[in-house]
């Protein structure tokens, strides 16, 4: 019954909220937040499971495929969406899926969330298969939707994760692996876009560059395997190869030319005087993980 939910529930701390000045608004909100990322924390577990095993997986060449209803699947459609950019994957690799198709994105479409045959439909349109990941968000823990996503991953072999802010619900026992940070009732009852919808932002975010980073995809923390897509992209693959390499601006982007705006590859070859076939070669050779490329015998 959604009355019984935390996240449905009525927050004392915001009763008078229609009486408060726009600085108290602000106030109540900003101490609401606070308490995410603790519950978030208290998640680390499950968390640190589901990002092993989402890289084994895409290391496999399986995918990460987030599934969801509303705001839920929004936030899923944005991990995915921005996956290609930063990390260099394939746009096929981690995908998003939302309730009612790509319209539902900027429209609700009502009635959508309520069909776990639906959500069966859009995972067979994808072709999934028991390599995959598939995770499952939730908030309130009991979407039809994601518990009919749910069903059907478990049906075809692929690992089912399931999200959601509520203790002991029907996406957890559905799933392999549960991850629910409890936040709380929202300042505006039932508005699962604020509280709960910041605590999916951050585990999806932990789940996704988690992953990408077991698979070799940052070297330390710079973002190696970018892509310099924009003006502002190629900018940071030059500064960041004069930081690893030492290079002047002028001589990092001769090299970045040579190497056809390849980073990594560029790396390679200034560390260890290679030519850029070489170069990929060796990086093909270390599955794509600059720092084992630049160690190994």
């Amino acid at each position: 019954m959604l009355d019984k939910l935390t996240t449905e529930a009525r927050n004392p701390a915001s009763s008078d909220l229609d009486t408060l000045s726009p600085r108290a608004i602000v106030e109540l909100v900003n101490s609401e937040d606070a308490r995410v990322a603790e519950a978030v924390a208290e998640e680390a577990t499950a968390i640190s499971k589901a990002v092993e095993v989402i890289a084994h997986r895409l290391s496999q060449g399986g995918r990460l495929i987030y599934i969801g209803a509303g705001t839920s699947g929004r936030l899923g459609i944005l991990d995915a969406a921005e996956c290609p950019p930063t990390f260099n994957s394939d746009p096929s690799q981690v995908v998003g899926i939302i309730a009612g198709g790509p319209g539902a994105m900027l429209q609700a479409v009502e009635g959508a969330e309520d069909s776990p045959e639906l959500a069966q439909k859009d995972l067979r349109k994808i072709d999934l298969c028991s390599q995959d990941v598939v995770v499952g968000i939730a908030t309130s823990g009991r979407t039809p939707y994601v518990l009919g996503g749910l069903d059907y991953a478990r049906s075809q072999g692929a690992y089912a994760i399931g999200f959601s802010c509520n203790r002991d619900t029907a996406i957890a026992a559905r799933s392999d692996l549960s991850i629910a940070p409890v936040v709380g009732p929202e300042v505006v009852s039932g508005s699962t876009r604020m509280k709960a919808g910041t605590a999916t932002k951050m585990v999806l975010n932990m789940l996704s560059t988690g992953a990408m980073v077991r698979m070799g995809k940052t070297y330390g923390n710079l973002m190696v395997d970018l892509q310099a897509t924009n003006t502002k992209l190629t900018e940071r693959t030059r500064r960041i190869l004069c930081q690893i390499t030492d290079l002047s601006p002028e001589a990092a982007v001769e090299l970045l030319q040579r190497c056809d705006g390849e980073l990594k590859t560029a790396i390679v070859a200034h560390r260890l005087g290679q030519s850029p076939v070489a170069a990929r070669e060796r990086l093909v050779a270390a599955n794509g993980h600059l720092r084992k490329a630049l160690e190994m015998a």
